[in-house]
């Protein structure tokens, strides 16, 4: 969005029909012409009804708050679920109540995500954003929250003197530079960054209390020594990796924590020691660990607790002879083991279409297979679902047939 369009859209007039866009009938089409004959501008009715997709979309990340927020696409993107963003509150600030002065600054705030939970919280928030349409948004999000400003800088300017913590979330795609969709690439480079991740640590190492928001894809070699890397995913998808310091750092090392219906926390200290997470014969369930787990490298975590043995040394699944229970069967997901298909497709056809299985969902682990073209070129008839796991036991390449748990 440029500026212009939003200054058009921060209009009294234009912000009251985003807020009764819902009397609009018909399918997009007619909605525009609708706007148009009211008098609205191209332009501004193309931003109304983009803001009113975006409150829909932003629903399953912010609830209710997203009927009254203002988007980028991008900025919906990589904002952070309500949740977990309550989570990074918890670990940055804990209990203020006690003290409301406790002043905490969101350096790379994006839309205000974190900003809400930071001060619904009870804390001081100093929210910042180097891009001006970005850091006009936000503080559009922030406006009923008193205790929360939110200012248009670099991080690198800021004076990060007399805050109680830091929250940073730097730039991690590109800005302006849009591809073919229309959506901004991805740095692949920490030193990149906006601010540059070396930076990012330096200050956050020297705070009372900081966390630093970065993608999942994080390396390993990355995380400081004098830090938490916490993995995180939320209903099944992994979101982050959160590197804590000082204060809201609990114990060094890797760790990983599953929300959802259930929560699981583990942490490198959890991995048993070598022979208690041996490789073993295929089990009667397979088990799926989620993603935070697998990329905090915490899979061998799983075994003592759920009984379970992995199957392969480089591939991320687990198997067991026992319906897995207990707190830390949250962190997998798991499949009953119907038989061991060959791998390959007319084979693997053949045995489906004898077995009566019309539909599939296909996985992938350790197999170099294309889903979509495999599901294309089985070619089923109408039949039973069924999940297939193309996998590998030591160095033979299966299939596993098997239904969730």
């Amino acid at each position: 969005m440029d500026p212009q369009t939003l200054t058009e859209l921060l209009d009294v007039a234009v912000l009251d029909r985003l807020d009764r866009i819902d009397d609009l009938e018909g399918d997009e089409l007619a909605r525009s012409a609708a706007l148009r004959k009211e008098g609205f501008s191209a332009e501004v009715t193309a931003a109304l009804l983009t803001q009113a997709r975006l409150r829909q979309e932003a629903a399953a990340k912010l609830g209710p708050f997203a009927e009254d927020m203002l988007f980028t696409r991008d900025g919906l993107a990589q904002a952070t679920r309500l949740p977990v963003a309550a989570h990074h509150g918890r670990r940055l600030i804990g209990d203020v109540a006690e003290d409301e002065s406790f002043r905490i600054a969101d350096l790379g705030c994006g839309i205000g995500a974190d900003s809400v939970a930071f001060a619904g919280m009870g804390a001081l928030v100093s929210a910042v954003d180097a891009d001006e349409v970005t850091a006009a948004i936000a503080a559009f999000n922030l406006r009923h929250l008193p205790d929360a400003a939110v200012e248009h800088a670099r991080a690198e300017d800021v004076d990060l003197d007399g805050f109680d913590a830091l929250w940073f979330d730097p730039a991690r795609r590109t800005i302006g530079k849009a591809d073919k969709r229309g959506s901004t690439a991805r740095i692949t480079d920490p030193e990149a960054f906006s601010p540059s991740l070396s930076w990012v640590v330096e200050k956050a190492s020297e705070a009372k209390a900081a966390g630093v928001k970065l993608g999942p894809a994080l390396d390993h070699d990355l995380i400081p020594e004098d830090a938490e890397a916490q993995w995180v995913s939320h209903n099944g998808e992994v979101v982050e990796v959160c590197l804590y310091f000082g204060a809201a750092r609990q114990r060094p090392g890797r760790g990983a924590l599953v929300m959802g219906q259930r929560t699981l926390l583990i942490h490198e200290d959890n991995l048993p020691d070598e022979d208690e997470a041996d490789i073993g014969e295929l089990g009667k369930y397979l088990l799926e660990p989620d993603g935070a787990i697998v990329r905090a490298g915490l899979v061998a975590a799983l075994c003592p607790p759920l009984q379970a043995r992995r199957l392969h040394p480089k591939i991320a699944y687990l198997t067991t002879d026992v319906e897995p229970n207990g707190p830390a069967s949250a962190g997998v997901t798991a499949y009953e083991v119907v038989g061991v298909l060959p791998a390959k497709i007319p084979s693997l056809r053949k045995e489906l279409v004898a077995r009566g299985i019309g539909s599939v969902v296909i996985k992938k682990r350790g197999a170099d297979v294309v889903p979509d073209q495999v599901r294309r070129q089985l070619k089923l008839p109408k039949g039973d679902k069924a999940t297939l796991v193309f996998t590998r036991l030591g160095e033979k390449h299966v299939v596993l047939l098997t239904q969730p748990v």
